[in-house]
């Protein structure tokens, strides 16, 4: 297990690059497997959770091959090529799959391209975040729907089909890994897949983009209504991950939160939705260059009302709403705001329980149940004291290292692992803005 140590209380300044996108990669990645030809993915992020799926892929049999070195790491991510001439299907019940695809959420999404190229695909019950109940009902459905078998049982996910069918279907919720999973198990079946309340998400517009370039026939890209017509096989492309736009709203919180100028370089101004507009509902100064993003630094800011004056709230919604996973750092940027707002987080039921490490570090929050917490904002004039705290998720992890950094004192953060799955590198990339933080095994 390792651990950050953080000074806090240091302005910083400069410009950083945010990775390529965490949640794309885990799509795109696990549709090489669709084709027999080689396909190139570049701006991949060195992070846990895309080296496992990397690794799972390899057990399968892929050929993987890295095209660039470390030199320019920190600005721009791996290249690597990807062949699946060679999967090796056995593997699915071995006790290594089993091993490290339980140690991964995202390796749900090889069940979609396996089953639409080879008939059959076997996945265990995967892992990830606790943050409470992430049911998979919705890509069993939409195979099911295809005309495909599920089977659960050991723990796991069987799936087979002699065909698959297009089909209409109508999904239950809009969710992202599950429209994925659906359209790659749909580019191949006999006939026309019409998807409606499909997720619309950046990451759904990059894997629809891709598996165009490799040949499919995807319509309505962008959109929640897609219309897959499909075809026989599936080619090699060249396909280029977007910056990772969670990763763009956790640095402009930093910025906020540390007092400090920062420049967020290459951010994919078009694919950010309303992550600028919700940062600036809490005061927070940001500024579009070109293709960047300039926040500078404020000593206070100060959280919007409503038009007819009632207290601000801020919500995660399906896209083009506000991203679930920037809700812990809108959270924690609000602890020194000035005013107060209701942060909702309608998704999952467990993101908010680490709000207690802020009320150690001297926030003022009402936790009002799982999905909702009231914070009122101390304005800079009480700053947040160093503690002692343990990293329970990815996203949750981040907010306390923003609360870290800004806060009086010495501050450690455990389980840093639960970080490192999804940011590349961190405590490397913030030393260069001027942190004081450093990694302790």
């Amino acid at each position: 297990m390792s651990s950050f140590e953080i000074i806090g209380g240091h302005k910083l300044h400069g410009e950083i690059f945010p990775q390529g996108a965490k949640n794309e990669a885990l799509q795109v990645l696990c549709a090489v497997l669709l084709t027999s030809e080689k396909v190139v993915i570049d701006n991949i992020p060195d992070i846990s959770d895309v080296n496992k799926l990397i690794g799972l892929l390899q057990l399968l049999g892929v050929k993987v091959r890295r095209l660039n070195d470390d030199t320019r790491l920190l600005v721009d991510g791996r290249s690597y090529e990807f062949q699946a001439d060679e999967v090796n299907l056995s593997v699915l019940t071995g006790e290594e799959f089993a091993k490290q695809a339980t140690a991964l959420r995202g390796s749900i999404m090889i069940v979609g391209p396996l089953l639409s190229r080879y008939g059959q695909a076997f996945v265990p019950q995967p892992g990830g975040d606790k943050i409470g109940r992430r049911r998979l009902d919705t890509h069993f459905l939409g195979m099911e729907k295809l005309g495909a078998i599920v089977d659960f049982r050991r723990g796991g996910y069987a799936v087979k089909a002699q065909k698959l069918k297009g089909c209409y279907m109508l999904l239950d919720e809009a969710s992202v890994t599950g429209t994925a999973n659906i359209i790659m198990a749909s580019v191949m079946a006999h006939g026309t897949t019409t998807i409606m309340n499909a997720a619309c998400e950046p990451y759904i517009y990059q894997l629809c983009t891709m598996l165009n370039n490799m040949g499919a026939k995807i319509k309505g890209v962008g959109s929640n209504l897609l219309t897959i017509r499909g075809v026989k096989e599936l080619h090699g492309c060249q396909h280029r991950l977007l910056p990772d736009m969670i990763e763009v709203g956790s640095f402009i919180g930093m910025a906020a939160m540390t007092q400090s100028d920062i420049t967020i370089r290459n951010v994919g101004l078009q694919h950010l939705g309303l992550i600028p507009q919700v940062f600036r509902r809490l005061g927070i100064e940001v500024w579009q260059k070109g293709d960047d993003l300039f926040v500078p630094s404020q000593e206070h800011y100060t959280i919007e009302r409503f038009m007819d004056g009632s207290i601000m709230t801020i919500a995660d919604a399906p896209w083009p709403g506000f991203t679930p996973d920037l809700i812990s750092i809108a959270l924690v940027v609000a602890t020194q705001a000035k005013g107060s707002v209701l942060i909702h987080q309608k998704m999952f039921e467990s993101r908010l329980f680490f709000v207690d490490k802020l009320i150690d570090m001297g926030a003022q929050i009402i936790l009002c149940d799982p999905h909702r917490a009231t914070v009122i904002g101390l304005d800079q004039v009480h700053r947040l004291r160093a503690v002692r705290m343990s990293s329970p998720d990815i996203r949750a992890g981040v907010a306390l290292l923003i609360a870290a950094l800004s806060a009086d004192g010495k501050s450690r953060i455990d389980n840093i692992e639960q970080i490192d799955r999804g940011y590349q590198h961190i405590d490397e990339r913030l030393r260069l803005l001027g942190a004081e933080i450093r990694r302790i095994d």
